[in-house]
């Protein structure tokens, strides 16, 4: 099977298909994660609580990205520590469109300024929250969020 699904075993060349390029901070604290509430947009998704994080602007590096995205919604600025993870996965085009690639880069973060509260007006993360690691959310997770969970826990401790 190749990576959109199909069982067709031919691969596809980079310039057929779309490819978004998402950045993530996985900020852990005190035994909490900051997570926000993304709404689903427009009739694009399923409501669930992510990581402080979204797409790569054209001519913004993906560090850039996850502050100014942390920022807008969580209210907090932060300063990057260091890689984390990364995810990627494929999906077969949706009538009249392209197959898609979604490419994630988590990084851990730290808070270094700010108050809680969504910055960004009229996007799709309508609040952030602190969560305790022991005891997340009912609602449902992306996968983003298990994907930096997964990396954290992975961690070398002091």
């Amino acid at each position: 099977m190749d990576a959109i699904g199909s069982d067709a075993a031919v691969p596809l060349h980079y310039t057929e298909y779309d490819t978004r390029v998402a950045a993530y901070a996985v900020i852990v604290e005190d035994g909490r994660i900051l997570l926000t509430w993304f709404n689903g947009g427009p009739g694009r998704a399923t409501p669930c609580w992510s990581l402080p994080g979204g797409g790569v602007e054209f001519d913004e590096s993906v560090e850039d990205a996850i502050v100014r995205e942390a920022y807008e919604e969580s209210g907090y600025r932060v300063e990057l520590i260091g890689p984390l993870a990364t995810h990627s996965f494929a999906r077969a085009a949706l009538p009249g469109g392209r197959p898609f690639r979604s490419l994630r880069i988590l990084y851990r973060a730290r808070i270094v300024g700010g108050t809680l509260g969504v910055v960004e007006v009229g996007g799709t993360t309508d609040k952030a929250e602190w969560f305790e690691l022991s005891a997340m959310p009912d609602e449902p997770l992306a996968d983003v969020v298990v994907v930096g969970l997964d990396a954290w826990r992975r961690l070398p401790r002091d």
